[in-house]
This record gives C-alpha cells, structure tokens and sequence, in this order.
C-alpha cells in the first residue's frame, strides 16, 4: 500500500523544485518579462491553503460553521495564519460546499498547522464533537486542499471594503508551464491587474496553484457588492479598449495560453474574516 503525503512531503516536494515548474512557475526555459517584486520592497508573497469542504444537504453545513467559527479558524489564528475567510458556493459545482481561504507567512507555516491545531488544548476541546463523528455520519463528503503562492506583484490578500459583497473564485489553466508562465506575466507586468482595477473587478488575491489536478493554472478571487454589479464591470472589462489591445497581443490571446477557465461565485460566511 502506498504511503498517504503528508504536508510534510508536500512541503519537501515544493522546496526542491523551487528552480523549477512548481515553485517558480517558469518551466520550459520560460521567464516573465520582468521579475516581480512585489506591492512594497522586501514584501515576501505569502502562500494560500485553499480547504473545499464538500457537503450534502442537511445538518453538515451547519456543524462546519460552528467547528470552522469555534474551534478552526480561532486556533489557526493562534497558530500565525490569517485573516481567513471561509465561503460557502452560491453558483458553482458542488453545492453544497464550503471553501476556506487560509493564508500562510511561509511553506513551513503550512506544514507545521496540523501539528500545532494537535497541541492546542482549547482547539481540541472546541472541535472534539465535530472530530469525533462516525463514519455513517460524517463531517463532510470530501475534503480537498489545494496549496497557492501569491504573485510576487500581490504578495498580500487586499481586504476588500465593509458592506454586502460577493466574491468569485477564478482558475486558469493553461497547456505547458512556458504558457502559464505567460499568462502570470500577463497579469503582473502585462497590465491585466491594472486594468481589472479600473473597471470594477476588485481582486483579493492573485497566486500560482502549486499543487492539485488542475496543473498549471494560477487562481485569483474578485469581490463585489452584488451580482448585478459584478455583470457590470464584466461587461466594462470585456469592452475596454486597453484589454482588447492586451488580449489579441501574439503570446497573450487564449488561445495560446489558455485551455480552460473555472469560476464560482461565493458568498462570505458570518464568521468570515476575509
């Protein structure tokens, strides 16, 4: 029987093949045009657990909220993680699910949170019951985790304003690493961010998927006050004369670059931090 990966060997994998496609993201003799170098001098890109907690209906979704709002998210604070926002899916598949966003100061922050949720006495009086439950009742259907690096342009989540909102959750995917290296530049020093800025499509982060079946892809989250808002400044990006220019650019079209798009819009829990 194979040996389960642990976040250990995860992080070991990660940092040995930090030269190469997973960690710099530039395989194939590709590079971006500039290197980034972040918001501010000296600003290291943190790294996302992104948790997809999937559900079915009935009392799942509220036992998730009560141990991610009392035991999780309280303990991974402690723990040096954060803000975390945690999400449920308004449009997308599998709903019902919850996603949790938790960011990371550094890979060994990743891997060093189950073992520190281990030794948190009030994180295992707080989530015992929810822990504990049997297999003919479990906590959720699946879980799945997927690891991010923020982009060196973006090393940091932007909180986005008080008040009603909304956020959509993006990945791209692209065929070979040379081209989703391009599609990275494409956003960092290509002016695509820039742009997203100016009509509306306020971002949260922006981050290189490292890990999981959709490789290579970047994944980026956008928030808005509202459905019809977000229609909107879609509307105002598809039409902008600068994205028009930047996107029929040879070397940045999609069909170059891109295979396939998934998105989802979710909606912030009570106890969201983000």
């Amino acid at each position: 029987m194979a040996t389960p990966l642990t976040r250990r060997d995860a992080l070991a994998a990660v940092t040995a093949s930090a030269a190469g496609a997973i960690l710099g993201g530039y395989a194939d003799g590709a590079s971006p045009a500039s290197q980034p170098q972040g918001n501010e001098p000296g600003i290291a890109p943190e790294f996302y657990e992104l948790r997809a907690l999937r559900l079915r209906q009935g009392p799942m979704s509220a036992r998730v909220d009560q141990y991610l709002k009392d035991a999780f998210i309280p303990a991974a604070r402690r723990a040096g993680c954060g803000p975390i926002g945690a999400f449920s899916v308004v449009i997308g598949q599998a709903n019902p699910s919850v996603y949790v966003l938790i960011p990371h100061p550094s890979l060994e922050s990743f891997a060093a949170l189950p073992e520190k949720l281990g030794d948190d006495p009030e994180y295992k009086k707080a989530g015992a019951d929810f822990r504990a439950l049997p297999p003919n009742d479990p906590p959720y259907m699946n879980h799945e985790v997927q690891l991010l690096k923020a982009f060196g342009h973006f090393p940091r989540i932007e909180q986005p304003a008080d008040g009603p909102r909304i956020f959509e959750l993006r990945s791209y995917r692209s065929h070979n690493h040379s081209a989703g290296s391009k599609k990275i530049e494409m956003f960092e020093t290509g002016g695509e961010i820039a742009i997203f800025r100016r009509v509306g499509l306020n971002p949260v982060f922006f981050a290189q998927t490292l890990t999981g079946s959709r490789l290579p892809s970047l994944t980026y989250m956008l928030t808005f006050t509202d459905l019809a808002t977000r229609e909107k400044n879609w509307n105002a990006f598809r039409s902008d004369p600068e994205w028009k220019k930047l996107s029929t650019t040879p070397g940045y079209t999609n069909a170059e670059i891109v295979v396939d798009i998934d998105n989802q819009i979710l909606s912030p829990t009570a106890y969201s931090q983000i």
